[in-house]
């Protein structure tokens, strides 16, 4: 596998029609890189994968290491190896660093692994709550937030064309984990304080789908999961 290919396991589309039951381990989808993001069986809270090494941030706030026998219905994963390198970023918010990303993207029409390493002055998440059968639509779940001030760590994710919208979410899709491993989950807005951005496009993309009676049985109405997708991420 290329060095600059993007893997992912099922899709995000999938995963809101109800596709939750996990299909690959962590140990599995390791294989396939050492960066990226995710979720658990029965989309259950949200995975940040940072330097080959596998966190869970939980519906309850925390965050724990995953052993690698976990499964995922959904998850995407890269080796990273940043092409390009901000000067460092001090006193920015989300959505001023998500132009100044865009901007540099090397085409729209590009996957891009993007990480941000810094302190921030604010970040804000939210994590899924694990469902039970039978599963229901993101939109109709209570999901968590959690909020923490003066925090450093590091956001992982990828910038998905507008083309491939659906099997991801198209734009930014990041999570965030803190150095000391205790808070995290899926970034709704953030505040960086002082940081390092770093990038790399990704001109490959293989596309993994779950070999699950879950999936296999699973329905989709095209036009109803692109509304799902807007309103839940």
């Amino acid at each position: 596998m290329s060095e600059n290919t993007l893997y992912q396991f099922g899709t995000l589309s999938s995963l809101l029609a109800g596709a939750m039951d996990g299909g690959k381990t962590i140990n599995d989808l390791l294989k396939h890189g050492d960066f990226g993001i995710g979720t658990l069986d029965g989309s259950d809270g949200e995975l940040m994968v940072i330097n080959g090494q596998a966190f869970h941030a939980r519906q309850t706030g925390d965050v724990v290491k995953l052993s690698g026998n976990e499964t995922v219905p959904y998850a995407a994963v890269a080796y990273f190896e940043p092409e390009y390198e901000f000067p460092l970023i001090q006193h920015e918010n989300s959505e001023t660093i998500g132009k100044l990303i865009y901007d540099h993207l090397k085409s729209v029409n590009l996957f891009h692994a993007i990480q941000i390493k810094g302190t921030f002055k604010h970040m804000h998440v939210r994590v899924v709550p694990k469902q039970q059968k039978p599963y229901r639509p993101f939109s109709a779940v209570v999901q968590p937030e959690f909020e923490a001030d003066n925090i450093s760590g590091t956001i992982v994710g990828f910038y998905t064309p507008e083309l491939f919208h659906g099997v991801s979410v198209s734009g930014y899709h990041l999570h965030f984990l803190s150095d000391d491993g205790q808070f995290g989950g899926h970034i709704m807005d953030y505040e960086l304080a002082e940081g390092i951005i770093t990038m790399q496009a990704l001109t490959e993309f293989t596309q993994g789908f779950p070999y699950t009676q879950n999936f296999l049985e699973t329905g989709f109405d095209v036009h109803e999961l692109i509304k799902e997708i807007e309103v839940s991420e």
